[in-house]
């Protein structure tokens, strides 16, 4: 399928994107936002039909979604530590690449070294770890309920959702106010938004459910209430203000969390103004005329941050055929998101070195790109390159989400 195919249908595609009724029993409508409907509602019949393309991705996701069952339901009350508010209910991370003083007694102010993730980071003693939980179990039960029209994982997710957003007891409270502080240095910081972008994944996973009844209207509401406020909150706050002015992956995140949840809760405008600064200043700035980003190069894991990056491009891409705002088409001064791709893709089942510093290069980190540009681009590269990706690693999520390109 290609994007240039089929200019007409996206330019018609309603605001919360495709509407696809189900090909099961259940035949009922669902609303998809990252995902595309058109696509999932072809995988979904091949996996229907015993097609072995996709079934071994399918097969690993039901066994992780089965193991997603046994979860308990997730929230920041059960976090050991406290954020400087003193509030449990209040989110609270630390950065992961900080560490330890060694020069200093008391081990403070901590130092940062780079792409070394300190483990006390990743404990659930706060709450990055959970997050990431949370918005895994849900898309894995999002993705499950959707494909197999089993009502069980609608009903976990459903019961996952309203412990993070709904009851009192075990409700987020909405903002990032103390994400990815620095012991002896600072009680939170923008950056830390990067952590809910992990919202985006649950966000969708709520829209597949709601084809199950398993989410009431009013726990539906109450959800795209706390989603409203989260976003007033980026929009309106110091820290969302920082976030959107970074020059790398930060600013690609915030810009699409903030249109994602936009077109979540159905705010037109806003996500239509988020989109034309991805286009008229992200972009530009931050791919150059050789479809390199300069800044993730400069990291000491270039190409994992370079997928990244690209993944919340990617996303906006996305965003923007539902909004009316071409993303995949742009160019300025030679820089577009195609050429990234491209640079990406070529490089996919190369005897070439990536030339950028890279700890660990890992080529499957490109599948959902690689697959997003398939899908947008109508170009033998990307086709063959997808190609080549899927039958290496039939197990890959990505293959089941395009085009919410997830890097692992």
């Amino acid at each position: 399928m290609s994007i240039n195919k089929n200019t007409q249908r996206f330019a018609l595609m309603p605001l919360f994107g495709l509407l696809l009724v189900s090909q099961t029993a259940l035949a009922q409508t669902t609303h998809f936002i990252t995902y595309d409907g058109n696509v999932m509602g072809e995988i979904k019949q091949k996996i229907q039909q015993q097609d072995g393309t996709y079934r071994p991705a399918w097969q690993a996701l039901q066994k992780q979604a089965d193991q997603a069952l046994s979860h308990a339901n997730y929230s920041v009350t059960d976090k050991t530590l406290l954020p400087a508010s003193g509030n449990k209910h209040d989110y609270f991370s630390f950065g992961p690449y900080w560490w330890p003083n060694p020069a200093t007694a008391d081990h403070l102010p901590y130092i940062r070294k780079d792409g070394e993730i300190n483990p006390d980071s990743k404990t659930d003693a706060t709450d990055s770890v959970r997050l990431s939980r949370f918005a895994k179990d849900m898309r894995l039960l999002g993705l499950a309920w959707y494909y197999s029209g089993d009502k069980k994982y609608a009903e976990k997710a459903a019961s996952m959702a309203k412990a993070w957003f709904v009851d009192p007891a075990t409700r987020m409270t909405p903002d990032m106010q103390h994400a990815q502080a620095i012991p002896g240095v600072v009680d939170g910081r923008g950056i830390g938004i990067i952590d809910s972008r992990a919202f985006i994944d649950v966000m969708d996973a709520i829209e597949l459910i709601r084809s199950s009844d398993a989410l009431n209207d009013a726990d539906y509401a109450a959800i795209k209430t706390w989603y409203s406020q989260f976003n007033d909150w980026l929009i309106t706050s110091e820290y969302g203000f920082e976030e959107s002015n970074w020059h790398n992956n930060h600013s690609a995140f915030y810009a699409a969390q903030v249109t994602a949840f936009a077109l979540f809760t159905g705010n037109t405008e806003l996500a239509k103004r988020q989109l034309a600064i991805a286009k008229i200043r992200l972009i530009p700035s931050q791919i150059n005329n050789q479809g390199y980003l300069p800044a993730e190069n400069e990291r000491t894991r270039s190409w994992h941050y370079t997928q990244f990056a690209l993944a919340a491009y990617a996303r906006l891409a996305r965003y923007g055929e539902l909004a009316g705002v071409d993303l995949w088409q742009t160019e300025t001064d030679g820089r577009s998101l195609q050429k990234a791709l491209t640079v990406v893709a070529e490089q996919v089942d190369s005897s070439k070195t990536w030339p950028f510093p890279e700890l660990k290069f890992n080529e499957e980190e490109a599948v959902g790109n690689v697959l997003a540009a398939a899908r947008a681009y109508n170009t033998p590269l990307f086709e063959q390159k997808a190609e080549y990706l899927k039958n290496k690693y039939p197990e890959n999520i990505n293959l089941l989400m395009v085009p919410a390109s997830l890097v692992p």
